[in-house]
């Protein structure tokens, strides 16, 4: 950060602070990515004009006041969509290798052959059509597996998923495909869009995977749906509550794995984070448009996103 501390005054704060440290700044990094405190401390934010979120997700910082003001918001979109790519292939090949049924008998000292699934041919749908997701389609396409997308606008001929649905019918047609993979911004018009409905329209057989924000399901019904047989198993990286509560029936249930939060943190992605950051105040201080500039009312930085200056 030496580079940006030699350019201007530089505050660092936690939660408690943040009030405080708003007063008179122009910039705001909110390096805790998962953190709530902005929505209360914003009265203080007296001359604002530039918002940075060390996240792909704006979910946290995205409240009426914020939305309402002239304040820019930019994320920092591009930093975890391989990681995250690589981490829905591997659940994929250890649902379908049988890694953890393996693990368990290792640890039994039991010799038990079994024949395990292929992966090649199998139907993907990626829910969410941004670049985490196209990073997602293009690493599953390499490994040989049939990927669509759905997206808020449907259409074909598109350079990863060749097909992309209509997300507001996505029960008429997720029956169609062996795994689905959720990771969508979280809008009003995606939070909770995988409840009952949705578990009850796919395969008995399938996987789902969600990557993407924990409040685009409905926890309850995904448990409900695992436990009645509706889907075969989930993969989940987020949650509605983080950390899982030690008593959730998620922990312990076959065909579900659980992890903290982490498919995108690769080592050094805190780094990469900061760099992110620093290059955009370079083009704030010299009035360059901004990377990664949100569009407030949609909630994500559309495909084609249109750069502001400080």
């Amino acid at each position: 950060m030496a580079a940006v501390e030699s350019a201007a005054v530089v505050r660092y704060t936690d939660a408690r602070g943040l009030a405080d440290a708003l007063r008179g700044a122009d910039a705001l990094f909110v390096y805790d990515f998962l953190s709530t405190a902005v929505p209360g401390a914003w009265p203080a934010a007296d001359r604002l004009q530039w918002l940075h979120i060390a996240g792909a997700g704006v979910d946290p910082v995205l409240f009426p006041e914020l939305q309402e003001s002239d304040v820019v918001l930019t994320n920092s979109r591009g930093v975890f969509d391989d990681a995250i790519a690589e981490y829905v292939l591997g659940v994929v090949l250890a649902f379908a290798k049988d890694f953890a049924r393996s693990l368990d008998l290792q640890r039994a000292t039991t010799w038990r052959h079994r024949e395990s699934e292929r992966i090649a041919g199998r139907q993907v749908l990626v829910v969410g059509t941004g670049p985490i997701g196209r990073a997602i389609a293009r690493l599953l396409r390499a490994a040989g597996m049939q990927v669509s997308g759905s997206g808020r606008r449907a259409r074909t001929g598109d350079p990863d998923f060749g097909v992309v649905r209509d997300s507001g019918e996505l029960p008429q047609y997720l029956g169609e495909f062996d795994y689905v993979v959720a990771v969508a911004p979280l809008t009003a018009q995606t939070k909770g869009m995988f409840g009952a409905e949705a578990f009850a329209a796919m395969k008995p057989s399938a996987r789902f995977v969600n990557v993407g924000r924990g409040e685009l399901v409905v926890t309850a019904e995904l448990v409900a749906a695992l436990r009645a047989g509706e889907i075969a198993g989930a993969a989940l990286d987020v949650f509605e509550t983080e950390p899982l509560p030690p008593d959730s029936p998620l922990w312990t249930m076959p065909g579900v794995l659980v992890s903290p939060h982490m498919s995108g943190d690769f080592t050094g992605w805190r780094r990469t984070l900061v760099e992110v950051f620093t290059a955009n105040f370079r083009r704030w201080c010299a009035g360059e448009p901004l990377h990664n500039v949100v569009d407030k009312r949609l909630g994500y930085v559309p495909s084609e996103p249109q750069g502001a200056a400080g």
